[in-house]
């Protein structure tokens, strides 16, 4: 069976050249046989955070919520593109995160991140870490980061330059890193029931 991953992205400016990395990172698994779906929180457009998920009563969540609730509990594994604002994470995808919880457990999630300049999206890369890990979900130690990520993916999202060949040579430890973990979180699932 394939593994089912979702890729998500949160940037909500009118120029996101993140999506660049977004779309490298699908397309990747997507290529490696995965089903791997882009989760654009944009697209989606789920308000501030008010209400979460499990707080409404059963059958009565917006259907945004309730569909990705439902992609949320099938996939295998996770991947956390994010942007660096000001050292911290873009507010539209910790927005959207933070509407469900024990919709992530028991799963693996990896993180990608980029900014404008060399660092990469490093220091939002980092809080990721703890952010995920809290939510229920175990972070791989493997990683990627882009910067500049113009200079790194085209706007189609394919390699370019001295960036975008570090990011080829990157991508098949990173995949296999999360690979391996979505393989033994799903035998484990499988084996016995998550104790909560």
């Amino acid at each position: 069976m394939a593994r089912s991953i979702l890729v998500f992205y949160g940037s909500y400016r009118s120029d996101r050249t993140g999506i660049r990395l977004a779309r490298y990172v699908t397309e990747g698994f997507a290529a490696r046989g995965a089903e791997a779906e882009l989760i654009d929180a944009q697209a989606v457009g789920l308000p501030m955070l008010d209400r979460m998920y499990k707080e409404h009563p059963k059958g009565e969540a917006p259907e945004a919520m309730e569909t990705l609730a439902g992609k949320l509990r099938r996939a295998d594994g996770f991947v956390f593109v994010t942007g660096e604002y000001n050292w911290g994470v873009q507010p539209g995808l910790k927005n959207l995160t933070d509407h469900f919880l024990e919709e992530w457990f028991w799963r693996p999630a990896a993180i990608a991140s980029y900014s404008a300049g060399r660092l990469g999206g490093a220091r939002a890369n980092l809080v990721w870490h703890g952010t995920l890990s809290e939510m229920g979900m175990l972070v791989i130690s493997s990683t990627l980061m882009a910067g500049p990520i113009t200079a790194a993916l085209d706007a189609e999202g394919k390699p370019t330059g001295d960036g975008g060949a570090a990011l080829e040579r990157a991508f098949p430890r990173f995949a296999a890193d999360l690979e391996w973990w979505v393989d033994a979180a799903r035998g484990q699932r499988e084996r016995q029931a998550p104790p909560y």
